[in-house]
Parts: C-alpha cells; structure tokens; sequence
C-alpha cells in the first residue's frame, strides 16, 4: 500500500501522529460524525465506541486494531483539525461544530 493511500491524523496537543489507511479512516469520521450532535449538550465519550459501532462497516477495524483505539485516533484528529470539539468538564462530552455543519452542506 502507498502513503496516498493512507490518512496522517493530527493531535490537538502536537503528540504522535498516526497513519491509518484511508478507507478506514473515511469510514470512522462518517461514523463519528453520524452520532455527534451539533450543539449542547453533545455526546459522552464514555460509551462512544459502542454508538459508533452500528454504523462502521466491518472491515474499518481489525483483529489487531479495536474500534475504541482508532475511535481515539479518529477523534483527536477531528478536534485537531476543527470538525469536533471537546466540551470542558467531566464527563468529557463531544459536540460538531458550525464549521463541520457548513462542510457537510456543500
């Protein structure tokens, strides 16, 4: 496989970067961005990996990759780069912002 077959995730915090092939990553963003809603009070991310779950296509994780782990990568990158965000206070909660909602317009 090619690195342009793959997607570079971003860190909100400039940690480790990690390499996911694309079709996966494609398939984990559309699946975060169908259980995030846009707006208070948002979604826990406790239990977002069984939300998620329901609409990933089985090959998007692998025997030796969980769901809860490239669930983390995913939404990391999605904070880093603007379409999520990361609602202070405990739990921590995720809503989509007006930036994600504008894109999906298009």
């Amino acid at each position: 496989m090619t690195a342009t077959d793959r997607a570079l995730t971003q860190h909100p915090g400039g940690k480790k970067r990690v390499r996911i092939e694309r079709a996966k990553y494609d398939g984990m963003v559309a699946a975060l961005l169908a259980v995030v809603p846009e707006g208070a009070p948002g979604v826990p991310f406790q239990g977002l990996a069984e939300r998620v779950r329901p609409h990933l296509q089985a090959d998007v994780c692998t025997a030796d990759v969980s769901v809860s782990s490239r669930l983390t990568a995913v939404k990391l990158d999605l904070e880093a780069r603007g379409p999520l965000q990361r609602r202070m206070g405990s739990p921590q909660r995720l809503v989509r912002t007006r930036w994600c909602a504008r894109a999906e317009a298009r």
